[in-house]
């Protein structure tokens, strides 16, 4: 037959005389959703430079080849 004891203040655990540190940890609360609409990141074409933009007609924030740092300093449109 085993004995457990657990002592919260000193975060041990006692199995039949044996004692041993055990660390718990709960996780946090959930952050806030990446956009209160519930839209989406779609980043699977991304490419070197690529700059997050809201595509209506999918709903979804892209970032791929379509804007990047490079094409929107070369009179792109903003």
């Amino acid at each position: 037959m085993s004995n457990v004891s657990i002592t919260t203040e000193k975060n041990t655990v006692t199995v039949n005389g044996d004692t041993s540190v055990v660390t718990v940890a709960t996780r946090g609360p959930q952050g806030p959703p990446f956009a209160q609409s519930g839209a989406t990141l779609n980043d699977s074409n991304k490419v070197n430079n690529s700059v997050v933009y809201f595509d209506s007609s999918s709903g979804t924030f892209k970032a791929d080849q379509t804007r990047t740092v490079e094409n929107l300093v070369d009179g792109g449109n903003f």
